[in-house]
């Protein structure tokens, strides 16, 4: 597993990873993104709805300002609905789609994430690659797990979205979105993070990543 992308996994020889994990290593969580959260929250499908809605009224309103009959009122609102419900269809699609085909892996010695809907893609990232781990919360348990990368590493926004963080294009944080139980999944990923930076320093130290939303602290080399 020394690649950092991969771009097929047809042959797994275990779920999720596109190789054999070397002796010592272990898998500590697996798991996916919900769909339901992804359209909420990546996919923006609430605001969406809304702005249907509010062009839904408006159409309404103008009709009955400007006189038109009321069949030709109740038809420009149908289309509309009809077209509000296509919308939020396909964005439903996308992300069951989304859910089926990815699968995040934290093992005690990196974070695997494998994806993508049109393109599949596996993408490696052994803890000695990532700088910081941030906790952004979706409410109760749910959340988006950021990991920013340390210098020499980078990724594409464009083919890493929407497994990525939101409007970072410059240096691009590979995420694991939509998780329904994130607080777990980011507790066992700081606890493997730190002891793995213990095992390579005799001092490490703790520190929290700075992010806007909240912050999952993590083992760093003693300076």
């Amino acid at each position: 597993m020394k690649q950092f992308v991969a771009r097929e996994h047809e042959i797994e020889p275990i779920p999720g990873l596109p190789g054999h994990l070397p002796a010592g290593e272990e898998i500590l969580w697996q798991g996916r993104p919900s769909a339901r959260l992804v359209v909420k929250h990546v996919l923006k499908g609430t605001w969406i709805g809304a702005y249907f809605v509010i062009l839904a009224l408006w159409a309404a309103v103008a009709g009955v300002a400007d006189g038109q009959p009321a069949g030709g009122i109740l038809f420009s609102v149908a289309v509309l609905i009809g077209l509000a419900g296509l919308a939020l269809g396909l964005l439903e699609l996308f992300a069951w789609a989304v859910e089926r085909t990815t699968l995040y892996t934290v093992t005690s010695e990196r974070v695997v994430m494998r994806f993508g809907v049109a393109l599949s893609m596996t993408l490696n990232l052994p803890f000695s690659q990532i700088d910081t781990v941030a906790l952004g919360r979706l409410g109760g348990k749910t959340g988006t797990i950021a990991m920013a990368l340390r210098k020499g590493y980078r990724l594409s926004w464009m083919v890493q979205w929407p497994h990525v963080r939101g409007w970072r294009f410059a240096s691009p944080e590979p995420s694991l979105i939509c998780l329904p139980d994130a607080e777990a999944v980011a507790a066992v990923l700081t606890l493997a993070y730190g002891q793995h930076a213990s095992a390579r320093s005799g001092h490490p130290r703790l520190r929290v990543a700075a992010n806007s939303v909240d912050t999952v602290p993590h083992a760093v080399d003693a300076e």
